[in-house]
Protein backbone atom coordinates (compact mmCIF):
# COMPACT_ATOMS: atom_id res chain seq x y z
CA UNK A 1 0.00 0.00 0.00
CA UNK A 2 2.77 2.07 0.72
CA UNK A 3 4.03 1.47 -2.96
CA UNK A 4 0.81 3.84 -4.08
CA UNK A 5 1.19 6.65 -1.82
CA UNK A 6 4.88 7.12 -2.67
CA UNK A 7 3.42 6.30 -6.79
CA UNK A 8 1.22 8.98 -6.52
CA UNK A 9 3.21 11.22 -4.59
CA UNK A 10 6.11 10.49 -7.46
CA UNK A 11 3.37 11.53 -10.13
CA UNK A 12 2.58 14.87 -8.79
CA UNK A 13 6.48 15.60 -8.78
CA UNK A 14 6.57 14.79 -12.06
CA UNK A 15 3.59 16.65 -13.01
CA UNK A 16 4.61 19.38 -11.42
CA UNK A 17 8.22 19.53 -12.87
CA UNK A 18 6.01 18.91 -16.40
CA UNK A 19 4.02 22.19 -15.18
CA UNK A 20 0.75 20.09 -15.27
CA UNK A 21 -0.11 21.75 -11.66
CA UNK A 22 -3.42 21.00 -11.66
CA UNK A 23 -3.09 17.40 -12.49
CA UNK A 24 0.10 17.37 -9.78
CA UNK A 25 -2.10 18.50 -6.82
CA UNK A 26 -4.84 16.00 -7.72
CA UNK A 27 -1.81 13.61 -7.85
CA UNK A 28 -0.81 14.71 -4.71
CA UNK A 29 -4.05 15.32 -2.49
CA UNK A 30 -4.31 11.28 -3.87
CA UNK A 31 -1.69 10.15 -1.85
CA UNK A 32 -2.59 12.21 0.89
CA UNK A 33 -5.72 10.28 1.21
CA UNK A 34 -3.79 7.33 0.38
CA UNK A 35 -1.62 7.31 3.39
CA UNK A 36 -4.58 8.87 5.33
CA UNK A 37 -6.38 5.41 4.75
CA UNK A 38 -3.41 3.61 5.11
CA UNK A 39 -2.87 4.52 8.72
CA UNK A 40 -6.55 4.25 9.54
CA UNK A 41 -6.30 0.41 8.53
CA UNK A 42 -3.12 -0.18 10.12
CA UNK A 43 -4.62 1.65 13.46
CA UNK A 44 -8.08 0.02 13.20
CA UNK A 45 -6.95 -3.33 11.51
CA UNK A 46 -7.35 -6.55 14.74
CA UNK A 47 -4.64 -8.13 13.48
CA UNK A 48 -2.13 -5.08 12.72
CA UNK A 49 -3.43 -2.92 14.94
CA UNK A 50 -1.71 -0.57 17.40
CA UNK A 51 -2.58 -1.43 20.64
CA UNK A 52 -1.99 0.49 23.99
CA UNK A 53 -2.39 -1.91 26.81
CA UNK A 54 -2.13 1.14 29.32
CA UNK A 55 -5.72 2.37 27.79
CA UNK A 56 -8.74 0.35 29.26
CA UNK A 57 -11.93 1.25 28.34
CA UNK A 58 -13.89 -1.93 28.25
CA UNK A 59 -12.82 -3.64 31.72
CA UNK A 60 -12.25 -0.17 33.68
CA UNK A 61 -14.41 -0.07 37.07
CA UNK A 62 -16.80 2.70 37.31
CA UNK A 63 -14.97 6.00 39.41
CA UNK A 64 -16.51 7.40 42.24
CA UNK A 65 -17.90 10.94 41.89
CA UNK A 66 -15.57 13.77 43.08
CA UNK A 67 -16.63 15.25 46.24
Amino acid sequence: MMVAVFAAMLLAFAFAWLGRRSIAIGAFVASLLLAAGLFLYEVCSPEYGFRMPWIRTQDAPPTAPLA
